[in-house]
């Protein structure tokens, strides 16, 4: 069985779409624990993926692609990670501040917290803090997640957080930021809960934080 769930985590890796699925679906096929491709190989893959970025092995071109690779084999994984999604049932609200229309990073926290049972509500690039307030107000999530590319748009995130003051709703959610020119330093200093290095992180944050 771990056999399996290696071979998924090395197409995930390599990109490659097709194989990655046809070997989910054998492995589910074979009584493989569902959980477990997904920690195991989906969010491994993706946490190797993320490793590799950092450390310049992996360019950005391959970094989508091994994220586009996993968004396709989700589809096949969820019907039977209903049980596992049911235990959590957490709900996030994710975007990209204002001025900022990078999305990779947040496509890829958004996908890791679908497969692992979240309900997540993508508001998009380049929102404002209006838009994340009012998300707020009407969704009742669990938490509020932005992203940040550039250092040019981090003072949106600090924009942000003092509408969600202002607002009266900052004490309903538990808010996180990650990105590029991010620091645990910058996240306290804006009043955020927490920090993540990258999706890996941000989504064990989130089940801690949730449980």
């Amino acid at each position: 069985m771990s056999e399996a769930i290696e071979a998924i985590k090395d197409w995930v890796i390599r990109g490659k779409r097709k194989e990655a699925i046809e070997e989910t679906r054998s492995a589910l096929a074979a009584g493989v624990d569902p959980g477990m491709i997904m920690k195991d190989a989906l969010i491994a893959a993706m946490s190797e993926v993320g490793r590799r970025y950092s450390s310049g092995e992996f360019f950005l071109p391959q970094m989508m692609i091994a994220a586009r690779a996993m968004t396709e084999v989700i589809p096949v994984l969820k019907p039977h990670l209903i049980g596992e999604a049911a235990e959590k049932r957490g709900k996030a609200v994710v975007g990209t501040v204002a001025g900022d229309f990078h999305d990779i990073g947040k496509n890829i926290v958004k996908m890791m917290l679908e497969g692992a049972g979240y309900d997540v509500v993508d508001l998009g690039v380049d929102v404002a803090p209006d838009k994340f307030v009012e998300a707020v107000q009407k969704e009742a999530p669990n938490f509020v997640l932005m992203s940040a590319l550039i250092t040019l748009t981090m003072e949106s995130m600090r924009r942000t957080m003092e509408a969600l003051n202002a607002a009266g709703v900052r004490t309903k959610v538990r808010v996180g930021v990650g990105g590029a020119p991010l620091t645990q330093k910058f996240a306290d200093e804006i009043g955020a809960d927490f920090y993540g290095e990258d999706a890996y992180a941000c989504v064990q944050t989130c089940n801690q934080l949730l449980h």
